[in-house]
């Protein structure tokens, strides 16, 4: 029985091979779909984990920072560590925008981090793979090196230029945006703080304003415009527990009594996965559901035909009393070679390619394993017509042609 099936591909083996190739691409491309979704997730897990928090604290009723706009003031971190089981708290912002590099323009993932130092205060970079962190209070940064930024080189975010004295790996948004570090009040202007010309306009607007020029409240004009040049705000603070605390006790005791939304690991992961990464994990999986349509319709298609042009071979099989079950197995073998052919070119195709992709492509071990033995399931379905009708062949045609 294996010896009729190997025959059968020796003797038609061009074909054979040009269609595992061809399989092989797509499953490919399979393999690749799943390990992009496979990147996302671990893209938002390593932007929790680099960000060194216990619990997010937002703007109430938001999903911040990372899933929804979220502004609290400044001064907010200083209520939260005085709260029981806090250790550290401190502010931070994201905004993602165009970072100019010379003539080019680099999408990236601003942060804004508190001063401090590293592994005191969360939000800084956790290690740096060439350079220093940020020491001064303006103009530095640190950037992912997918950025393709360099040491020493200066790149302008919004009026400011800045240097780079650190280059750190894998501190990406949950888009795979690389991140860039800037002290946080640069990080304030830069998100918050309006151009010249709107703080003038502003300006005209509420010395227009009658209810600003009253005589009895002296100075409150004044009060006014110098509050529409400031920027107190930040997009939430991150916050450090003590030993022994449990991150759903303080979570609740932070709502209850300073008004926010506080997010712990677990729920932020949730809300990451489940919400932000949700629509693209659907839209891979349709792809994944098409992609597996079209391979089972190009192993049945291929094994049809090779069945086809040995209509004359089954014939006499019968003829000779070769029972049906001998010459079902042969086909189905026949399919599950093309299969795993097809599934070594995939595992190839998607382990060379996986690092040319701009997003990062994580290929799990598990992954392929189910795919090899989804490709075998694909197969053995893709044989049952070929079967069907190769069983239905009568004998006599081996005389009668």
């Amino acid at each position: 029985m294996i010896s009729l099936a190997g025959r059968d591909i020796l003797h038609s083996w061009g074909k054979f091979v040009f269609t595992g190739i061809g399989l092989g691409l797509l499953i490919g491309v399979t393999l690749v779909m799943a390990g992009v979704y496979r990147g996302m997730v671990d893209d938002g897990k390593a932007l929790l984990d680099n960000s060194g928090a216990d619990l997010w604290v937002v703007q109430q009723d938001t999903l911040g920072p990372y899933a929804e706009p979220s502004s609290v003031n400044d001064d907010v971190y200083r209520t939260v560590l005085a709260m029981p089981g806090v250790a550290q708290a401190a502010n931070i912002t994201y905004l993602t925008m165009q970072v100019r590099k010379g003539e080019n323009d680099v999408r990236a993932m601003i942060v804004g981090i508190a001063p401090g130092q590293l592994g005191a205060t969360p939000g800084w970079p956790p290690y740096l793979v060439a350079g220093r962190q940020i020491t001064r209070g303006h103009y530095e940064a640190v950037a992912d090196i997918a950025a393709g930024f360099k040491l020493g080189e200066r790149i302008v975010i919004r009026r400011n230029q800045y240097t780079i004295v650190g280059l750190t790996r894998r501190m990406v948004s949950t888009s795979g945006d690389p991140m860039v570090f800037i002290p946080l009040k640069d990080a304030q202007e830069a998100q918050f703080l309006k151009d010249n010309d709107a703080i003038w306009r502003s300006r005209r607007r509420t010395e227009a304003n009658p209810a600003f020029n009253r005589p009895g409240v002296p100075g409150l004009l004044e009060a006014v415009i110098a509050s529409q040049s400031t920027n107190a705000f930040v997009n939430a603070v991150l916050v450090t527990l003590q030993p022994g605390h449990d991150p759903d006790d303080v979570a609740q005791s932070i709502r209850r009594w300073k008004r926010l939304t506080v997010y712990t690991r677990a729920e932020m992961e949730g809300i990451l996965v489940g919400k932000l990464i949700a629509t693209s994990a659907r839209q891979i999986g349709m792809f994944l559901v098409i992609l597996a349509i079209v391979s089972a319709a190009i192993v049945a298609f291929i094994i049809y035909s090779l069945t086809m042009d040995k209509i004359r071979e089954i014939a006499v099989l019968k003829l000779i009393g070769t029972r049906n079950r001998t010459i079902a197995a042969m086909i189905m073998q026949q399919a599950l070679a093309l299969g795993v052919i097809g599934f070594v070119v995939g595992k190839i195709t998607a382990t060379f390619s996986a690092p040319i992709f701009p997003k990062y492509v994580l290929l799990m071990p598990v992954d392929s394993i189910a795919g090899f033995f989804a490709v075998l399931v694909i197969c053995i379905l893709a044989s049952l017509v070929a079967i069907r009708m190769a069983l239905k062949v009568d004998p006599a045609e081996a005389i009668g042609g």
